[in-house]
């Protein structure tokens, strides 16, 4: 794919991939699964992860590397290179300015080596975890796929007439952070003629409110599978009584050797290979087999998955059995061999409750982001860790993707540890609704549902956040997306995240559970925390009344630059948050009393970056934590809400250091805390 100019260079990677998705280098449409790499008895994998070079284009000839085919040879020959961590975003991590604030293509390559063994009837594929936003990728000179869509993984199979085993071979990406009125998020290239601009100037504006932050973020794959291989598997599950029943269908694909590599087909398990499952517990032990490529695995006295909280040992939380998939010739030879991660549980949901495993579910969680210093949103194990630690430490039990779909990697931790997930897709303040971003936005819901949908943390569909949902046409467009999303999957519920009011909204009609967005004392009537609590408790109720549906707050927070102290309490100070928070309190617990609300994330766990504005001071500051995850003084008031909560609605135990401290303030309420 060529273009001559800037523009539509763009409009070539963002309208042909809308309709596409990712692209192989046959041309044809990958439609294969996008099972997690793994090792196993049949199978291997390296990571492309380290430094790698980089460049970016000129801003004012943006297609020079298309124009001088940098992918045909080594980066560093096309001119100077810096070094670039993969995965990182790019824009913090050298002391340019440019670099930091580029829009347009950068570009990466690197050098790797492929085992010979994998030359020997084996199917070699690459897969890439996450790149914001365009991608094109050429593996020695060759283009091996495109992809569209920031936070979604994609892959290719390679070719042996182009790889080498003797020898290095290298990849090379093109990545393009350019936004626009049929992207998943939205933004627009704005060009300024004016004399006192540089000539060719211009800037992307978006209306989201977080960095746009671009390179390859996630990790990156080169593994093998055998030319038959496991290319799919979905499981849903069931409880009956204290037996747990997990359905299941592995899909297998088999390439044709008379075609291109790349070309799949289908192929009937029952004529070709025999299936065998089997389902271990966390000690290793078959509690339960099958065969065939469907079936029922029948679990007696099955460990259920509850969520961090919901049992009293947290060690019970998050439990997951491993589902074993082995595919065998007519031989009863091994063909290959892969093992998913699952757990066995029940959502359910009514007009006033949602229900997990039958017993009823409070969403005490956050807003968040993939936001770290320096990295940006490059995935990092330290900052996972970290994150999910002071999660579990302030008594959450769940949080929202604000605004896209995190790292699979971060969703393995949701998983093993039992925090429950809004899942949400990266349709943030869209607006327009015309048929081109509505086949955009079908394509990543696809696309993320297919890659999430075996995941016990998640129990929720996010299509949007804050769209402009006011507007007439937004009624019709979200009536398509719900119904795409359950034709999907018919077994988690669907939400739109709102922020209009109720009486103008057109989109949450469609939704089976609403979430709203609100800023009482913040974005209006701003340092007035007497007008929250009334305000709020209305609001709500004029949402239940309406549409007679569960509804959770999924935003409430103010600006908070911590160390700021004023007394009586001021916007943007500790003692501002604390009284903020305490008025949102007495609301909820309100709320809560009358069966109206099922859940309250606050936003947000942690302060992250914006594009540079007069109303952030060096990003957004409605973080409990501050950036460096370090704990406001509300993270402390949050943590004490949370655990006593947990204690009244689950028996939780509270912490050690809260059960010493909480007798301090007599039978002082939960509010009051």
């Amino acid at each position: 794919m060529m273009c001559p100019r800037y523009v539509s260079n763009l409009l070539c990677v963002s309208l042909i991939l809308m309709f596409f998705g990712t692209r192989s280098s046959s041309g044809q449409q990958n439609t294969g699964g996008i099972l997690f790499p793994q090792e196993s008895e049949t199978r291997e994998r390296k990571s492309l992860d380290g430094i790698w070079n980089f460049r970016i284009s000129p801003r004012n000839d943006p297609d020079l590397g298309f124009r001088l085919e940098w992918y045909n040879r080594p980066l560093d020959q096309n001119g100077h290179v810096e070094l670039m961590p993969v995965p990182s975003s790019y824009n913090d991590i050298t002391q340019s300015k440019l670099i930091r604030d580029h829009v347009g293509w950068a570009w990466y390559d690197r050098e790797f080596r492929i085992p010979k063994d994998w030359f020997s009837n084996q199917r070699i594929w690459l897969r890439f975890g996450g790149v914001n936003y365009h991608a094109i990728v050429w593996v020695n000179g060759i283009k091996v796929l495109e992809h569209s869509g920031g936070h979604l993984p994609f892959l290719a199979e390679l070719s042996t007439e182009y790889l080498s085993a003797q020898s290095t071979n290298r990849i090379t990406v093109a990545v393009n952070n350019t936004l626009s009125s049929v992207t998943i998020p939205q933004g627009r290239i704005v060009r300024q003629s004016a004399s006192r601009y540089p000539v060719g100037y211009f800037t992307l504006d978006y209306a989201f409110d977080f960095f746009n932050y671009a390179g390859i973020h996630r990790t990156v794959y080169l593994y093998s599978t055998p030319v038959s291989h496991i290319d799919d598997i979905k499981v849903t599950t069931d409880v009956q009584g204290s037996e747990g029943l997990v359905s299941y269908f592995v899909d297998i694909s088999q390439s044709n050797p008379r075609q291109h590599p790349n070309a799949i087909r289908k192929i009937s398990t029952k004529q070709d290979f025999r299936v065998s499952v089997r389902l271990e517990d966390k000690a290793g032990v078959s509690v339960a087999t099958s065969s065939g490529e469907s079936g029922v695995l029948r679990v007696t006295n099955a460990k259920l998955w509850w969520p961090f909280t919901m049992v009293s040992d947290d060690s019970n939380a998050g439990y997951r059995y491993t589902l074993v998939a082995i595919v065998l010739d007519a031989l009863g030879q091994q063909v290959d061999v892969y093992r998913l991660k699952i757990g066995i549980r029940t959502v359910k949901w009514n007009t006033n409750t949602f229900f997990i495993n039958d017993r009823p579910f409070y969403f005490r969680g956050f807003g968040r982001h993939e936001d770290f210093n320096i990295r940006g949103k490059g995935i990092d194990p330290v900052m996972l860790v970290k994150d999910h630690n002071l999660v579990k430490w302030t008594g959450a039990n769940s949080y929202r993707t604000s605004h896209y779909p995190y790292s699979e990697e971060i969703m393995d931790l949701t998983d093993e540890l039992g925090i429950v997930i809004i899942d949400e897709i990266s349709a943030v303040s869209i607006d327009g609704f015309g048929p081109e971003l509505l086949a955009t936005h079908k394509s990543q819901l696809t696309q993320l549902i297919h890659r999430d949908k075996n995941r016990p943390s998640v129990v929720m569909w996010s299509v949007s956040n804050e769209p402009q949902s006011q507007k007439p046409e937004a009624g019709p467009y979200f009536n398509q997306i719900v119904a795409h999303t359950r034709s999907l999957d018919a077994t988690r519920p669907i939400t739109i995240v709102v922020a209009q009011e109720y009486s103008r909204d057109q989109a949450a009609q469609y939704a089976d559970i609403i979430c709203i967005n609100r800023y009482y004392a913040w974005y209006s009537d701003t340092g007035h925390t007497e007008v929250i609590t009334n305000s709020v408790i209305q609001d709500v109720n004029n949402w239940v009344n309406k549409f007679n549906r569960p509804l959770i707050i999924s935003e409430y927070g103010s600006d908070t630059v911590a160390g700021l102290h004023m007394s009586p309490d001021f916007v943007f100070t500790e003692e501002f948050q604390i009284e903020y928070l305490k008025e949102h309190f007495k609301a909820f617990d309100a709320l809560r009393q009358n069966g109206t609300l099922i859940g309250e994330m606050i936003w947000n766990f942690a302060d992250f970056m914006t594009v540079q504005g007069i109303t952030r001071i060096v990003g957004n500051r409605k973080g409990v934590f501050t950036r460096d995850r370090q704990p406001k003084a509300s993270a402390h008031l949050l943590r004490t809400r949370y655990h006593l909560l947990a204690n009244e609605l689950e028996k939780y135990p509270l912490p050690t250091d809260l059960r010493n401290l909480i007798p301090i303030y007599g039978k002082k309420s939960r509010t009051e805390l």
